[in-house]
């Protein structure tokens, strides 16, 4: 599998599918392999293009600290690596908010923009601090995570929801795999660059037809932060899923929909 030196560093990425040119960027501590039925949705589609970012998967895990302009920068080398001068973007999570950061930078390389389940950053509009997570002891951390992917994930809701269950059991299945401790800096540096994420001030450059795509029970990136971005980029479309932050496998409209959109 192709991995070749970007930015500095040496990025492992995958390409697959036919049709326009679609640029896929990842959520939190999440890799190409976490990633693939997502990324084989669109390839059906779209000649998508994915890395792992810096710190996950198997890119490099360069010094800290990162930052958000560092990820955006990633993204850009790969395109030029790749030769597509401009293309269509989808961002889910901390992968929307390196979009945001792309978009704002390079405007005139983004054809079309998905921004899927992400907030804006800054003082009022961030998403949860996924860093402060580790401070809770294993017993409050477990039910304050599934809380955040879904604010009516409580144990009563979970009893009569069986496919959420199912979810439920795949975020588990993630966490369990065995991380070396140079994996886990990798993905404490990337918790910390999101935790300065912050293109309020900067939305309006952003001239390329965008929808922002929300889950209305997502406690990680409310429905707020959402409808700030859609606000703050001229034209922008919002939309709104039954689900949580993974409302794009909870409500069957949402996938169709932002393929749709990036199809134009």
């Amino acid at each position: 599998m192709p991995t070749t030196c970007l930015n500095g560093i040496d990025v492992y990425f995958e390409r697959r599918g036919s049709g326009p040119h679609l640029l896929f960027l990842n959520g939190s501590g999440s890799n190409l392999t976490v990633a693939a039925p997502l990324i084989d949705g669109y390839a059906e589609q779209f000649d998508v293009a994915a890395h792992d970012q810096r710190g996950l998967g198997l890119t490099a895990i360069p010094p800290g600290p990162y930052s958000m302009a560092d990820y955006a920068t990633d993204a850009a080398a790969l395109l030029d690596h790749l030769g597509w001068g401009r293309c269509r973007v989808v961002g889910v999570s901390f992968g929307g908010m390196v979009a945001q950061e792309l978009a704002v930078t390079w405007p005139e390389r983004i054809e079309r923009l998905a921004l899927v389940c992400t907030s804006p950053g800054g003082a009022e509009r961030s998403s949860y601090p996924l860093h402060e997570l580790s401070a809770l002891s294993p017993e409050e951390r477990g039910p304050r995570t599934l809380q955040l992917c879904d604010t009516r994930w409580t144990p009563e809701w979970l009893a009569s929801n069986p496919d959420d269950r199912v979810l439920i059991e795949g975020l588990l299945g993630r966490g369990a795999v065995t991380r070396t401790e140079e994996q886990l800096r990798g993905e404490r540096e990337q918790l910390l660059a999101r935790s300065h994420h912050d293109v309020t001030d900067r939305l309006h450059r952003i001239t390329s037809p965008t929808l922002v795509a929300c889950g209305r029970f997502d406690g990680i990136a409310p429905l707020a932060n959402g409808e700030a971005i859609a606000a703050s980029i001229p034209g922008a479309e919002l939309r709104v899923y039954e689900g949580g932050h993974l409302f794009v496998s909870q409500d069957v409209r949402a996938r169709p929909e932002i393929v749709e959109f990036l199809l134009g």
